[in-house]
């Protein structure tokens, strides 16, 4: 078997990532397209919704991520176990969440999704995080009723950054002021179990659509 190299960073403001994506006909990705929709911002390997999907069979789960190979190896193994409410997409998210999001049935997207994202530690290269306010603006608009994001980081820097976004707007309110002590979502990603087995913090904030 030959391995891989995947890069563990890329960068999303390359020219080669600029281009939007196109959609598929959803129709022919899940078998009950009006389920609620769970997106997976960054979703890496994609193992955490691989784990929901089965879970929750009643819910339709989509994972985006920048690094075209891990969404290959992703939709084999959701193939291979004969998964029909899951999909795994290579794309920029920043480029290309208006057109997805526009494309899928109005008021399916219910919970938005974003772990770990890539810290992008150096100062100069912060404009690379995901999390930005046209990122934001798209979830409100596309957020069906009752939708809620949930963040989190193993970087509190970077938690607040994504908390500090989203409070921003006014379409968004956090459900609690203080980092949620658990995770609310069934499954823990990789990522999660590891920093916990560290004995090393989590943060995470829940935020929902505000009714007005």
């Amino acid at each position: 078997m030959v391995r891989v190299r995947v890069r563990q960073h890329v960068n999303p403001l390359g020219q080669k990532y600029q281009t939007p994506v196109i959609p598929p006909d959803w129709s022919k990705i899940y078998v009950n397209l009006h389920q609620p929709l769970h997106l997976d911002i960054g979703c890496g390997k994609g193992r955490f919704l691989w784990q929901c999907a089965q879970l929750q069979p009643q819910g339709n789960f989509l994972g985006l991520e920048i690094r075209e190979t891990l969404v290959d190896e992703a939709n084999i193994l959701r193939d291979q176990q004969g998964l029909t409410n899951l999909h795994y997409l290579f794309c920029n998210a920043n480029t290309s969440i208006e057109p997805i999001l526009e494309s899928l049935p109005s008021g399916v997207l219910k919970r938005v999704s974003i772990q770990f994202p890539d810290p992008w530690f150096k100062k100069r290269h912060q404009k690379r995080r995901v999390v930005q306010p046209k990122l934001v603006n798209n979830l409100a608009r596309y957020l069906g009723e009752g939708g809620e994001v949930f963040v989190q980081s193993d970087v509190e820097e970077v938690a607040r950054e994504m908390c500090d976004r989203f409070a921003e707007h006014s379409a968004f309110y956090r459900t609690e002021k203080d980092w949620l002590a658990e995770n609310p979502l069934p499954v823990l990603t990789e990522r999660e179990q590891s920093t916990l087995e560290r004995n090393e913090p989590v943060y995470r904030a829940l935020f929902r659509l505000s009714c007005t």
